[in-house]
């Protein structure tokens, strides 16, 4: 049985989605500290006239140091009109714009002040559109605790999975050289990494730019195109 874990990310790109899909259970690790400049509240959509631009969620002040399950959207400004707005870059180009387009508004209403469960639901929603059916928790409210066992940054998913009684670890390729393989070779876990090929697709800008929010990959790409590009893959 295969786990994965991950932050929540603001709509991320298509190999998120591959791992979701790949593993029998994902859970959403909420608990670490938030990190400015990375992708929980922002990611990358193509904007009008060319290039690319970011969306963003704005955010409260915090202190140094908060973990992502406490961040606080900032709703006195009106960033959901912002994303709104970005999202008529693809009107005219992108023949699934009405279907991604109320997908997306349907989400971002749903918002509160949490940015975790904000990005939770919308994940979870484009799952569903998907017909992706992975098992999800939420690790702060999971009734796991492993804190007191963990010693360096890669024990979390090490002892996570052992707690869970799953046999097989699978994680992004950017985290391979941060993993101590011998650590759960140990405790007979296997662990795994996801390297998502991200296939190219018509974009209708010229070329292509890999990596982009799911929310580029739904503009373009049906449902059916979109489930074939997630087994773009390969495990190391």
């Amino acid at each position: 049985m295969k786990l994965g874990i991950m932050q929540p990310y603001f709509f991320p790109y298509i190999g998120y989605f591959s791992l979701i899909q790949y593993v029998d259970k994902y859970i959403f690790f909420d608990t670490p500290q938030y990190i400015h400049h990375g992708w929980v509240n922002r990611n990358r959509i193509q904007k009008q006239g060319g290039g690319v631009k970011y969306i963003v969620v704005p955010i409260c002040k915090n202190r140094r140091g908060t973990a992502i399950k406490e961040i606080v959207i900032d709703n006195s400004k009106n960033w959901r009109e912002a994303i709104y707005g970005s999202l008529s870059a693809y009107k005219r180009k992108a023949p699934y714009y009405e279907a991604t387009a109320e997908l997306v508004y349907n989400i971002l209403e749903k918002a509160g002040e949490s940015l975790a469960q904000l990005n939770i639901y919308g994940i979870m929603e484009i799952c569903r559109y998907l017909d992706i059916h992975t098992e999800f928790d939420i690790y702060s409210q999971a009734g796991i605790d492993v804190s007191n066992q963990v010693r360096m940054a890669d024990e979390w998913a090490l002892y996570i999975t052992k707690e869970l009684g799953f046999d097989t670890y699978v994680n992004p390729p950017n985290g391979e050289s941060f993993f101590d393989r011998d650590k759960y070779i140990a405790h007979n876990i296997e662990l795994q990494f996801l390297q998502h090929r991200l296939p190219p697709y018509i974009q209708r800008t010229g070329h292509f730019e890999p990596g982009l929010s799911i929310i580029d990959v739904m503009m373009f790409c049906s449902k059916e195109e979109i489930q074939d590009m997630l087994r773009e893959y390969e495990i190391r």
